[in-house]
This record gives structure tokens, C-alpha cells and sequence, in this order.
């Protein structure tokens, strides 16, 4: 797919797989205006598209995202003097600018398809607020990551805050995110930040592959649900969590997708879904 400057789109050939690169390796993937411009619209086309069931979000060149580009802060400045003398109008413009900024993160959980991270090398501030959205995250044994933003005099955001707690703990999350000090693949592994690390990049990407390939093999109303009902239910009691799913699937459990489940266990053969 054409069109974009700071990201790619590749499909895999052989399976309903699509894999969104950050693409801007000789700046070591920082975010730019164009990124979360570019990132959002790459999402909403795999969402809409029919033959995506997963999507893999990885990075080109030995970094996977070092963090939102200075020429992003700068911007932010511009936008709050372009509110003119009344301060009031000044910080109302930069609230929006900083909400565009975090809808272009939270369009990984509008996607309907699971996004899986795939880490290598440094995952910085903005790299944080990319891989805590996904709903998958497997990472390099080279891979660090880093909640960076105190570091550079501001606090994080774009969703590092809000989400890392719910993934990590609240006391690791805090500690990452007071210190900015950098936590190496095995530390993560430990705290549940990834799934799993890999030795080499080369195997992280076929690991990546398989679990792609897994999840894109199953029902797409149920991934797609599941991966709905889990996002809203982080957010709900445990008795409005049972509420809401008991709501979701009286609309969407009696389907093709559960009869040919069902057929393909009795004839021990592998089920085929159509596409969504």
C-alpha cells in the first residue's frame, strides 16, 4: 500500500496477516506530526479491510521507536501561541493538539483486528504508548523499554500512564515512569510487559508469524470480540464486565462462525470462516 512516509504496509502472502512498519529508521523511529497522522490512517484500512485478521506492528532499521520527535514538542509550543493573547484560547488549542495525539495511540484499540508489538532494540517513551495499546507484546532479548517523558520535563500523555498499570502493576508503572530508567527484555518478561522474548530478531519474527498466523485461523467474530469485551471490561466491575458480555454475545453467538466451530471439532478437520 502506497502513500505513506513514516509507515509501511506489507501482507503476508500466505495468511489474512498484515505487518504496519514505523519506517523512519535513520531517525530511529521517532514520532512525527506525520506519524500519528500516518499511523491512525494505516490502522483504519486494515480494520475496514475484509482479508486483515491480525496485524503485526513492527519497526525498520535497529530501533523499534526512540519516542516522539522534538519537532512534535516544538509544535506543541506553536500551537499554544497560535491560541493568540488570551491564555485561555492558548491552552484550549494545545488540549486539542494533545488529544489528536492521543486518539492517533488509542486507534491501535479501535482497530477491530488484535495488533501484536513486535520490539526490537530501544521502545521509548512514544514506543511505550504504541506497544501498552497493542493487544499482543513479544520483544527481542536486545529490546529495553522506557517511560522517558520525566526525563525531558513533562508528563507522559498519550496513554503510557493510563495504560501500563493495568499491564505491569501499578508500583512497577510508577517506578518506570518516576525513574525513566530503562528495563532490559528479561526485566519485562517478568513484570507481564511482554509474552515472551526472543534471542534474535529473526526469531521473534517467525514467533510473531505463528502467533499471527493463530489468531488469524480462528473465528473473526470471536477474535473480534473478545478483543471488544476485554477493552470495555477493563474499565467495568467484574458484574458489569458479566453484564456486557452477556449483552455482546445475545448479538453476536449464534452464528455461522460457532456452527462451523462446532462441525469442524466432530469431523476433527480445521475450521474455515469467512471474512468479516
Amino acid at each position: 500500500m502506497q502513500g505513506f512516509r513514516t509507515v509501511e504496509i506489507v501482507k503476508d502472502p500466505a495468511v489474512p496477516v498484515f505487518h504496519i512498519y514505523l519506517n523512519r529508521p535513520a531517525h530511529r523511529n521517532a514520532l512525527t506530526l506525520d506519524s500519528f497522522s500516518e499511523l491512525p490512517r494505516a490502522l483504519t484500512l486494515l480494520d475496514q479491510d475484509p482479508s486483515a485478521r491480525a496485524v503485526v506492528l513492527a519497526a525498520r532499521g535497529p530501533h523499534f521507536c526512540t519516542g516522539i520527535d522534538l519537532s512534535v514538542l516544538r509544535s506543541l509550543g506553536s500551537a499554544a501561541a497560535a491560541g493568540g493573547s488570551d491564555p485561555a484560547r492558548a491552552r484550549e488549542h494545545l488540549r486539542r493538539q494533545i488529544l489528536s495525539l492521543q486518539a492517533a495511540i488509542t486507534a491501535i484499540e479501535r482497530c477491530r483486528k488484535p495488533v501484536i508489538a513486535a520490539v526490537h532494540g530501544a521502545c521509548v517513551g512514544g514506543g511505550v504508548d504504541i506497544v501498552t495499546a497493542c493487544d499482543l507484546r513479544y520483544c527481542t532479548a536486545d529490546a529495553f523499554f522506557s517511560v522517558k517523558e520525566v526525563d525531558v520535563g513533562l508528563a507522559a500523555d498519550v496513554g503510557t500512564l493510563q495504560r501500563l498499570p493495568a499491564i505491569v502493576g501499578y508500583g512497577n508503572a510508577s517506578e518506570m515512569a518516576l525513574t525513566g530508567r530503562s528495563v532490559p527484555a528479561a526485566e519485562a518478561r517478568a513484570m507481564g510487559l511482554v509474552s515472551a522474548v526472543f534471542e534474535t530478531r529473526e526469531e521473534m519474527e517467525k514467533g510473531v508469524a505463528a502467533v499471527a498466523r493463530d489468531v488469524a485461523a480462528k473465528s473473526p467474530l470471536a477474535v473480534t470480540g473478545t478483543k471488544a469485551v476485554l477493552l470495555r471490561c477493563r474499565d467495568l466491575t467484574v458484574d458489569q464486565g458479566l453484564d456486557y458480555v452477556a449483552t455482546w454475545n445475545s448479538a453476536m453467538l449464534i452464528s455461522d462462525d460457532l456452527k462451523e466451530a462446532v462441525e469442524a471439532q466432530i469431523q476433527k478437520r480445521k475450521p474455515t470462516f469467512a471474512k468479516l
